[in-house]
């Protein structure tokens, strides 16, 4: 088992910044990845970002948001600027226990409970 502990998000400006951070604890192997999603209201869970022995993101964040982890503390940051109001959303944090380099909502072993990102116009 897999806990995930996230934490950051809240209300920000357009154009503004944020940081989301989240902690893996618990039976992790060596070789894992971390990543992103994201879920607006009434639309489907996406990709955002992912690191495994390599980075990705999605094309709408590339440029503006930054994926990096700190493997000593198991931790995984999502560095988010330029926001956008289309980047409100609920974000989670997720966990595969094996490398690869973008993963799909299927693919996720444990996801994190989320949380609120609110871009205002």
């Amino acid at each position: 088992q897999v806990q995930l502990v996230e934490s950051g998000g809240g209300l920000v400006q357009a154009g503004g910044s944020l940081s989301l951070s989240c902690a893996a604890s618990g039976s992790t192997s060596s070789r894992y990845t971390m990543a992103w999603f994201r879920q607006a209201p009434g639309k489907e869970r996406e990709f955002v970002a992912a690191i495994g022995w390599t980075t990705a993101y999605a094309d709408f964040v590339k440029g503006r948001f930054t994926i990096s982890r700190d493997n000593a503390k198991n931790t995984v940051y999502l560095q988010m600027a330029s926001l956008k109001p289309e980047d409100t959303a609920v974000y989670y944090c997720a966990f595969r226990n094996k490398r690869m380099i973008v993963p799909t909502t299927t693919e996720i072993d444990y996801w994190g409970q989320g949380t609120q990102v609110t871009v205002s116009s």
